[in-house]
């Protein structure tokens, strides 16, 4: 009998401790969460299922670092 998983996904969920987050994976034994707030996490499927429950929300933008502009030798110079 071939396994379906608890969650897709990129499924938006909600955790009873962490708040919201994301489904990065999840297999028979484990799901790996990526939550707003708190990071990745990675939980016993069997246990985590009680603490979690599905958001309707969608999907955060995955914010980018900015990058940090070259100081220019004349601007350094300058100082």
């Amino acid at each position: 009998m071939a396994f379906k998983p608890a969650f897709a996904q990129g499924a938006q969920i909600e955790h009873s401790k962490y708040g919201l987050g994301s489904v990065t994976s999840c297999t028979e034994e484990y799901i790996v969460i990526k939550f707003d707030d708190h990071g990745e996490k990675k939980f016993v499927l069997a246990i985590a299922l009680a603490a979690l429950k599905k958001s309707d929300r969608q999907p955060p933008v995955e914010k980018r670092r900015a990058a940090r502009k070259k100081a220019t030798p004349a601007a350094a110079a300058a100082k």
